[in-house]
């Protein structure tokens, strides 16, 4: 019932600040090395996006046909480089399973060849793990709501910052270092995590330590009070008041 009342009131907030134009998108761009494109049918390619490295862990499908509509033209700017991918999203991270955060609110892709942009439609996105659980893909869902509250963001109103995110594209040597940082994040979490569990064996084993000192000494005790009571014993039988009969069987008992 809480993640049901947070998610209404991010959705209410997103909504209000789309209508008094503070919701302000952002650009990521991605290279076209990582885009998989098939040949064109009816002058469209199905194309998918995969990226699973933080703060990054969705896939995009869809269908882009190019500017002049040349069914080969995005198929060879593959192989030379000039194919490249954009994504807009609203910034509102979610914390995936693994601690990270991750930007989910993702509600739209462009793909340009060059400088130009191409024709994309059926576009859907899909959270992957560790970042889909429900809280993300309630941010998910209502990013991709504000789409038409924002209007068409490739129509010329954010190109400065278009332009600057595909100055930086992610492509495959940055995402390789991207999940590089996550595994060595990882392993030292894990390196951590041991030598918290080895310094609180350490603790454990020191205080089974002296517990077992602690008895030992209790033990040593033991025979010192006994031989002390035998002492006191064999000071009676010599009273000076019991016969030598009586100091015998006093010993004999003792014994």
């Amino acid at each position: 019932m809480k993640k049901i009342l947070m998610m209404l009131v991010l959705a209410l907030a997103m909504v209000g600040y789309a209508q008094e134009g503070n919701l302000k998108p952002k650009f990521q761009a991605f290279a076209g090395g990582l885009l998989k494109l098939k040949p064109a049918e009816k002058g469209f390619h199905k194309f998918s996006l995969k990226v699973e490295a933080a703060p990054w862990a969705f896939q995009a499908i869809g269908e882009v046909r190019a500017p002049n509509g040349d069914s080969e033209l995005l198929i060879n700017g593959l192989f030379d480089g000039d194919v490249y991918a954009v994504l807009a999203y609203i910034d509102q991270p979610a914390t995936g399973t693994d601690g990270k955060e991750y930007n989910v609110g993702l509600f739209e892709i462009m793909l340009y060849f060059e400088d130009e942009a191409t024709s994309v439609r059926n576009l859907k996105f899909k959270l992957l793990p560790p970042a889909n659980d429900d809280w993300a893909q309630g941010i998910l869902s209502d990013a991709l709501s504000s789409r038409s509250l924002l209007g068409n963001v490739w129509g010329g109103k954010f190109d400065s910052d278009i332009t600057r995110a595909s100055a930086n594209p992610i492509d495959k040597q940055k995402l390789k270092s991207l999940k590089q940082n996550s595994a060595e994040e990882a392993m030292s979490g894990r390196d951590d995590r041991r030598e918290r569990m080895k310094a609180k064996a350490s603790d454990e084993g020191s205080v089974k330590k002296k517990k077992k000192k602690k008895s030992f000494d209790e033990e040593e005790e033991m025979p010192k009070k006994k031989k002390k009571k035998k002492k006191v014993e064999q000071d009676e039988c010599d009273d000076p008041s019991l016969s030598v009969k009586e100091k015998k069987r006093c010993r004999m008992r003792n014994k």
